[in-house]
């Protein structure tokens, strides 16, 4: 590193946000920005350390430790330090073809697993990269590469999400002609409808579709393939298939009264929200809207604190999330230990701004929901709660049970169903015959993303579940290493 003593001249320091009370009067992104000083003082945080877990992505206790797309963190945090930022973006676009996604939401095990976390608080490498890639638009170092050289070959991918636009950009690079179909009116997946703009902005989203697409990527929408067009004739037409559809089925709360109106799964909040504020402003009313309504969110996940935070933007009345699990450690346990990523006790950017607008965390621990009570004209008031502990049942496995004279009644005008998704949707892999897997997932082996069928590949949350931006990512470019394997029976794809 350029300055091997600088983890011990600075301090962990990250942009102050914009204040909860203020953010959620818009839909802007409520990140701040540094200035290259102090961005250079936190690149030289990075303390050469010999063995850097930050970039060696894998799996401990079945959750990401370290960067899933194998990031060169501490050669570019050295180039920031060096103040050389387009060779800090050179390096850093060799092994991330989004970083202006996961600059924004990954939750960054990477920094789970910085070896100056050991003792300090870790690099601030999540904000780092996003400065970086920021700062190459900025310049105009972010400009069309179409390949030099096509093969002829056609490859079709199915579905717009991270992995999707990952395998799409990694096989137009080897020169193969890559068309990618998407149901939805606009490209981009989860990260154009699954992730609020507070979050993610779509212009950056659009601005990166935009080169893709002047490199010759094909993009096709309003298409629901094994709906719109059969599965198998994209099969027949083209030299190889990528499903990358993500795992969209939700899981449901089949309790007394989920037929009420006002009981809505998230996505179709969130998705109907995004449609309307990116065709209208939220003018044309095709919305789901929160406003002064008591909600709740049934699940503590980042779809739950996405629907918190869209609800508190709409201005609603009260807010309530339930959380089936224990309240985390506020600081690291012994069965927890670096590298593995952190389970500690955080505000999201929705808790916090529930907090301060109604006082305190909005989330209820150990609780969950019993029945849905609704009025005469069907519309859902209530919701009747229970308190569960945890404990193994006869088979050794932990399930919840109920604790007894724990029943709450809590208001309820609009209640999202927020609690993670069980699969992929049916239609693609039915119809294709893919073989799947125990989960219903999509039965390929990773590394391979090879399906049963001929010709057919799969990647990214449709293959190993419900998943990170950033694993999609590495999973996308991998079908995409592979099925240029199969395609040219050689490859050079990282």
């Amino acid at each position: 590193m350029g300055k091997p003593t600088g983890f011990m001249e600075y301090e962990r320091e990250l942009p102050q946000d914009r204040s909860p009370l203020e953010r959620v009067k818009d839909w802007n992104e409520f990140h701040e920005h540094f200035s290259q000083d102090k961005l250079r003082d936190q690149g030289a945080r990075c303390m050469d350390c010999g063995i850097p877990f930050c970039h060696t992505g894998q799996l401990i206790s079945g959750m990401a430790s370290g960067c899933p797309v194998n990031n060169l963190i501490p050669e570019w945090n050295d180039l920031v330090y060096r103040g050389l930022w387009k060779e800090a973006l050179e390096r850093l676009h060799k092994t991330n073809n989004f970083p202006e996604f996961t600059g924004r939401v990954c939750p960054a095990p990477c920094e789970g697993s910085c070896v100056l976390g050991l003792n300090e608080l870790p690099v601030t490498i999540k904000n780092i990269e996003c400065a970086i890639i920021d700062n190459g638009f900025a310049q105009g170092w972010v400009n069309p590469e179409p390949p030099a050289k096509r093969t002829g070959k056609k490859v079709a991918v199915i579905g717009s999400g991270p992995s999707g636009l990952a395998c799409a950009d990694q096989l137009n690079r080897a020169g193969h002609l890559v068309t990618v179909y998407e149901r939805a009116d606009r490209i981009g997946g989860l990260l154009t409808y699954g992730i609020p703009n507070m979050k993610l902005d779509k212009t950056i989203v659009q601005r990166r579709i935009d080169v893709m697409a002047a490199e010759g990527i094909e993009f096709i929408t309003n298409t629901h393939i094994g709906v719109d067009l059969p599965a198998a004739k994209l099969k027949d037409d083209f030299d190889a298939v990528v499903i990358c559809t993500g795992a969209t089925k939700a899981r449901d709360l089949p309790i007394p009264g989920r037929e009420l109106k006002g009981v809505y799964m998230a996505m179709e909040f969130l998705h109907a929200n995004t449609k309307s504020l990116l065709d209208s402003q939220h003018r044309d009313g095709n919305f789901i809207s929160a406003k002064d309504k008591h909600v709740i969110v049934v699940g503590g996940g980042d779809t739950g604190t996405d629907c918190v935070g869209t609800a508190m933007r709409h201005g609603c009345r009260s807010l309530t999330q339930l959380e089936i699990l224990p309240r985390p450690p506020d600081s690291r346990q012994a069965d927890n230990p670096w590298p593995e990523w952190p389970k500690v006790y955080k505000l999201d950017y929705g808790q916090e701004e529930a907090a301060a607008r109604f006082g305190a965390d909005p989330r209820i621990y150990l609780t969950t929901g019993e029945k849905f009570v609704g009025d005469k004209n069907g519309n859902v008031q209530e919701l009747h709660i229970y308190d569960v502990e945890w404990a193994r049942n006869e088979q050794g496995a932990f399930i919840p049970k109920r604790v007894p004279n724990s029943d709450k009644v809590l208001q309820a005008e609009l209640v999202l169903l927020a609690m993670g998704f069980l699969g992929p949707e049916d239609a693609v892999l039915t119809e294709l015959g893919v073989e799947r897997d125990p989960r219903s997932n999509a039965k390929a082996e990773y590394g391979h993303f090879v399906t049963s069928v001929p010709k057919v590949f799969a990647a990214g949350d449709c293959r190993r579940g419900q998943s990170l931006v950033v694993w999609a990512i590495n999973e996308g470019r991998g079908a995409a290493r592979e099925c240029d394997r199969y395609l040219m029976s050689d490859t050079n794809l990282p």
